[in-house]
């Protein structure tokens, strides 16, 4: 395809921001509304690159098979979106071509050769968002193995590299740049693999130090609010922004003077169409939500689609063995809502906390909520702790509710309430220093 040169009089000596024409390819049997959303969710995320959506192409086929993805007459209108979206100015880039769905590494090659323009696919568009996002070591690492996964095959397919010569090999025979390449990936790879299973050794060995206290892990869509939540929960200094995948990562926190002593996990967004690769390279971070004594479903009672990301939520929980976690949902957002869409949205959950992260009385609502449901198979008991075993006072203390607290000749009395575990092993312990 020859791009035609503009005259001499309109050429301006600066380009505007390079903006995106985005493609879906929707099968027949897919409901056009359901296209749509994901459109605009693609517009969504690749706003949070700084990338202006020009132009949108919808086609719906059958199959979606092709070398080139596109029917001919689609492609020929791709072409021409191209041409009108190319600034008339010195070096001007054309606009990049972003398909909603996943693109194998010969139909990306092979589109970027027909069109003359870069394209990428949905997951390069989540990949760049993570890159951006990611602040934490494990968060890193994480998104660094999922670009080079997404990079291998493509790098295979390159048969510009396999021309060149990188030199080396048995025989005169140089070894291609491909073939460096390939090799440089794959011992990354194994690198990045070595360094996450050092972490999440580490993660665990953390874990383990607090696994008698009760563990919250907020899920939920990206962008419900689960960060604003966790701030207002625990007071942590979390980052909070109105974009899709804010933050990345795992933060853990305490609820302040909440007894039982409870932590909030604030675990990475889900999002519709995240492919399972992406999902695996994450997985350290959702260990958290499968370690978790609690899910806390956190849902934006604003948007309308979320009944949707509901499932898209419930669909990825089940997919990394979390779904028999007990759940609490919370409809975040809720003073963005109607009464009446208030009432409904709770006849439809029932048990279900309407809230807002902004409203004090509301996140004092969601703690009682939460020490109440850790407490329903709490247990009392009075304790006597002789003076020699003085420590535990202050285990006591910070791990059950103490109900009274008096004094005798042999040491301290104390009436708590705790889980049965805790209590069980105060005791043992307690008769052991007896024997």
């Amino acid at each position: 395809m020859t791009k035609p040169t503009a005259p001499a009089s309109t050429i301006a000596t600066q380009a505007p921001p390079r903006g995106a024409i985005l493609v879906s390819v929707q099968r027949h049997s897919q409901p056009e509304h359901e296209g749509e959303v994901s459109l605009r969710e693609l517009q969504h995320l690749l706003s949070s690159l700084g990338i202006p959506t020009l132009a949108r192409l919808v086609q719906k086929r059958q199959e979606v098979s092709s070398a080139l993805v596109l029917g001919t007459g689609k492609l020929k209108e791709l072409t021409e979106l191209i041409l009108a979206h190319t600034p008339q100015v010195l070096d001007a880039e054309s606009p990049f071509v972003v398909f909603d769905g996943e693109l194998t590494p010969g139909q990306q090659r092979n589109l970027g050769q027909t069109l003359e323009a870069e394209v990428f696919d949905r997951t390069e568009v989540i990949l760049r968002i993570f890159a951006r996002r990611a602040q934490t070591r494990t968060a890193k690492l994480e998104v660094e193995l999922a670009r080079l996964n997404y990079e291998a095959p493509r790098v295979r397919d390159d048969s510009a590299l396999d021309a060149q010569e990188g030199g080396g090999g048995r025989g005169g025979k140089g070894t291609s740049n491909l073939q460096i390449r390939k090799q440089l990936i794959r011992r990354r790879v194994a690198q990045v693999r070595q360094d996450l299973e050092r972490e999440t050794a580490q993660r665990t060995t953390r874990r383990s130090r607090r696994e008698e206290t009760p563990v919250v892990a907020l899920v939920g869509y990206t962008n419900a609010g689960k960060s604003s939540l966790m701030q207002s929960l625990t007071g942590a200094d979390a980052y909070v922004e109105d974009q899709l995948f804010a933050t990345l990562g795992t933060l853990v926190r305490a609820i302040p003077d909440s007894m039982p002593r409870i932590l909030v996990a604030d675990t990475v967004g889900f999002i519709r169409n995240l492919p399972n690769h992406l999902l695996a390279s994450f997985r350290t971070t959702l260990d958290e939500a499968l370690d978790a004594d609690l899910l806390l479903h956190v849902v934006d009672a604003a948007d309308p689609e979320w009944r949707t990301q509901m499932q898209v939520t419930t669909s990825v929980l089940a997919e990394v063995d979390a779904g028999n976690i007990p759940t609490l949902v919370a409809f975040n957002k809720i003073d963005k809502v109607t009464p009446e869409a208030r009432d409904e949205l709770l006849a439809g959950i029932p048990g279900a906390l309407a809230i807002s992260a902004h409203a004090p009385a509301d996140v004092l609502r969601l703690r009682a909520a939460l020490v109440a449901f850790f407490e329903a198979d709490y247990a009392e008991a009075v304790l006597e702790i002789p003076f020699a075993r003085g420590e535990l006072i202050g285990e006591i203390h910070a791990q059950a509710r103490v109900l009274s607290q008096s004094y005798t000749a042999d040491g301290s009395v104390l009436s708590v309430r705790a889980h049965a575990n805790l209590l069980e092993g105060w005791r043992h312990r307690l008769a052991q220093g007896r024997a």
